[in-house]
């Protein structure tokens, strides 16, 4: 991605080294179930957070010390504030078109844990977005994941998680996460992880949207689509669910399948019509 050189985002708060620590998990299914929650980023926040902290935790487990601050103008913090600027300047312009005014998101990095309005964000849960505040949050560590633990490396695979993250807000500001939740509320069991699976997929074509004009702005290089693509497709639910328990059962899905995530996201970059993204009225998502 050819970032360097590009605005950088004013509405990026660092709380590194401000004494948050990781939360204390136990062995067995506990850890397992923390592991798929980090690889499972997006959505709202507010449920998967308190489930984290009021998750049983192990008396002899020990807390993981506290890293030390990073420099505030760092590369990966820099590069960071210009992806978000670049959905910025995006965003402002697709809202622009239809006569609305895009309000833009805060971004918060944090290493351990950090206060939201969602409830206390935990690094166990990976990059998400909370309503709440209009918040993104991430604690970098997770790029190191991304790459390492689910083998999608590339600034632009990272670019697509903040950019998901940033497609919630839209959804937020469309009033579309209002009502997915209000039709959760009289859904339960598949029905409402369902709508869970559509949110998320549209989050992903909002993804694909930034990336279409962003290659108009000449900040795509080759192979960073591909990258996207392979990032999207490591975090479906069947390929999360075979890894982390020998299974994979799709009534629980709540983010859609590899090939869901990558074709949803392919969509949005191909088209660059955000029309083409009600995946609540497409048969099959």
């Amino acid at each position: 991605m050819r970032w360097r050189g590009e605005r950088q985002s004013t509405n990026v708060e660092d709380r590194r080294g401000m004494g948050g620590k990781g939360m204390a998990v136990g062995g067995g299914l506990g850890t397992l179930v923390l592991l798929a929650l980090a690889l499972l980023f997006g959505g709202d926040a507010s449920q998967l957070l308190e489930q984290v902290q009021t998750g049983p935790a192990s008396g002899g487990a020990q807390q993981p010390a506290a890293r030390q601050q990073s420099p505030a103008n760092d590369e990966q913090t820099q590069f960071v504030r210009t992806a978000l600027a670049s959905t910025e300047d995006v965003w402002k312009d697709i809202f622009k078109q239809s006569g609305s005014q895009y309000r833009e998101p805060g971004l918060v990095i944090f290493d351990g844990r950090t206060p939201t309005a969602c409830g206390t964000g935990s690094t166990a849960v990976g990059p998400f977005y909370c309503p709440g505040d209009r918040k993104v949050y991430i604690d970098l560590s997770f790029f190191r994941d991304l790459e390492q633990r689910f083998r999608s490396p590339g600034d632009f695979a990272q670019a697509y998680v903040l950019a998901h993250e940033v497609g919630h807000h839209v959804q937020n500001l469309l009033g579309t996460m209002d009502k997915v939740n209000a039709m959760q509320g009289r859904s339960r069991g598949a029905a409402a992880n369902d709508l869970s699976v559509r949110l998320e997929l549209q989050a992903d074509f909002y993804a694909g949207l930034w990336a279409h004009y962003a290659e108009r702005r000449n900040l795509i290089e080759p192979g960073d689509v591909d990258e996207a693509l392979r990032a999207a497709s490591a975090i479906g639910d069947d390929r999360l669910q075979m890894e982390s328990q020998g299974q994979v059962v799709p009534d629980s899905f709540t983010h859609g399948t590899s090939e869901q995530r990558a074709r949803w996201f392919r969509l949005g970059y191909q088209t660059g019509d955000i029309r083409q993204g009600d995946t609540f009225r497409a048969r099959t998502p």
